[in-house]
């Protein structure tokens, strides 16, 4: 019976796809998880609690219906489990591997909470997407009949491509506007390979353009194309352009070479993977081979920066965060990863300033900063947790007298992203923001103060979740085929 396979978590224990030993995976950028095999995949599906209130679900911010599709995987129904997922979710694939599902579904099973250990949500979720790519279970994109309405799309990450997957789905022309040479956003260039292989990412990119989703790449808003011209060819226009300004630091020499931002690094790491050229890599720049590489900040993008650090061949990767392996934001899971192939995190410090190269003059003898000179060291503060702040985290503290140096070549900023100015740059004044700087868009039609003018993802939310933004694009879509629908019936009306 069905049900026999189902509610097994009291005798069968958690387990997660095989991982490759950090050595071998070191040398490359292939993703660490293999592949769940098919009675794996069922067994530990099966171990689903089925509950009456699936607190996973609750907590998924696309509220896939997660205890559907691992019963019907738990069962052996991979072709319906796929159709169930992708139901909520436009890109089940990408979410199954990069999702933090320690903070979201799995953190949340109930099972985990009875101290059974939680369901691998995030590896059946990958599982049951690409079997159904390799069976050609994932259906092309073909709408019944095409509209005339069109719309225009500012960015070409998971919000943006989430937004124009459903939009096209209904026959609407659809035209995607992206400052870079391809689609995808961070999926493409800021996440690196050993989470998301980006032919992943580029399988969905053709299945949107094979649909008939028009990309007009290496175009920026403002400089090739003014974001009026866009108004004027579109019906509605979405905002998706994600969160790409670093936040920086105002301490001595943090503008030397050697300290560069995350955004910089991350990039430049990725088209080299996908075989361009890249000047500042080949140049030794953005390049951390042999290199005593410092990472700031506590976030995924720092992960994300130490863990590509060490495939580049780095000499040794330190990451300085200002609080405790408690408090810190990103994955508890990327920090156990980063540990095993190498990487030495250093808890409670913050950068005071940085060290750089110095030459002896001629004249006097004495010691001077060289112009350009480069990086050498980061002058560390030690730090402590204090009172809690308004959001209920302890607040660092500086302990006075405990500064000391480290050495480093090559310093890599990962804290964080803000908004780009886009009033100012789309010459749009009365485009509202925030006092963050964030676009100002209704939470449930992602609807702007200017009329037909949308907005979704980081630029709304500032810097957070691929999942956020799909959803944000998904809803988003549907407000939009619902106002069509409506303009439509009016006319009709009259």
């Amino acid at each position: 019976m069905a049900s026999n396979r189902m509610l097994r978590f009291v005798n069968l224990e958690r387990q997660t796809p095989e991982k490759r030993d950090a050595e071998s995976r070191k040398d490359d950028f292939g993703e660490i998880y293999r592949e769940f095999a098919a009675d794996r995949a069922a067994e530990q599906a099966g171990r689903c609690s089925q509950c009456g209130v699936p607190y996973c679900q609750t907590h998924c911010p696309l509220h896939n219906n997660i205890p559907d599709w691992l019963r019907l995987t738990a069962e052996g129904r991979l072709r319906e489990a796929y159709d169930v997922a992708q139901m909520t979710n436009t890109f089940p694939e990408i979410c199954g591997r990069i999702c933090p599902q320690d903070r979201l579904c799995e953190g949340n099973c109930v099972i985990e909470q009875s101290g059974h250990g939680t369901v691998t949500i995030g590896a059946v979720e990958k599982y049951i997407t690409d079997t159904a790519f390799e069976n050609g279970w994932v259906d092309p994109i073909k709408p019944r009949a095409e509209r005339s309405e069109s719309v225009g799309i500012i960015g070409a990450g998971p919000g943006g491509l989430a937004a124009a997957d459903m939009l096209r789905r209904a026959g609407v022309q659809v035209t995607v506007y992206d400052r870079y040479d391809r689609a995808g956003g961070l999926l493409s260039y800021g996440i690196p390979g050993f989470k998301l292989e980006k032919d992943i990412v580029e399988r969905r990119n053709a299945q949107l353009a094979e649909g008939g989703v028009d990309f007009a790449l290496g175009t920026e808003v403002g400089r090739d194309i003014s974001f009026e011209e866009i108004r004027a060819e579109h019906h509605a226009v979405i905002i998706a352009t994600g969160v790409y300004k670093s936040r920086e630091l105002d301490e001595p020499n943090a503008q030397a070479p050697g300290v560069v931002r995350a955004i910089d690094y991350l990039t430049a790491s990725s088209k080299k993977y996908f075989g361009d050229d890249v000047v500042e890599f080949d140049s030794g720049e953005l390049n951390a081979d042999g290199k005593r590489v410092v990472v700031i900040g506590g976030g995924d993008t720092a992960m994300d920066c130490v863990r590509t650090a060490v495939r580049q061949g780095a000499k040794s990767v330190k990451c300085l965060y200002r609080r405790d392996r408690a408090n810190m934001p990103g994955s508890q899971r990327e920090v156990a990863n980063a540990e095993e192939e190498g990487v030495e995190f250093v808890w409670l410090t913050a950068p005071g300033g940085f060290e750089v190269d110095l030459r002896v003059t001629e004249v006097t003898g004495d010691s001077e900063a060289a112009q350009g000179s480069p990086v050498r060291g980061v002058k560390v503060q030690k730090m402590r947790l204090g009172e809690p702040d308004a959001t209920g985290r302890q607040r660092p503290e500086i302990i006075d007298g405990a500064d000391y140096v480290e050495d480093a070549d090559l310093v890599i900023k990962a804290l964080g992203f803000e908004p780009e100015d886009l009033p100012a740059l789309w010459d749009q004044p009365e485009l509202e923001v925030t006092r963050w700087g964030t676009v100002k868009a209704d939470f449930q039609t992602h609807e702007t103060q200017m009329e037909g003018v949308y907005a979704v993802g980081d630029i709304v939310r500032g810097a957070s979740l691929v999942v956020w933004a799909i959803r944000d694009g998904r809803e988003c879509a549907e407000a939009i085929l619902e106002k069509f629908a409506a303009q439509s019936a009016t006319v009709a009306a009259e």
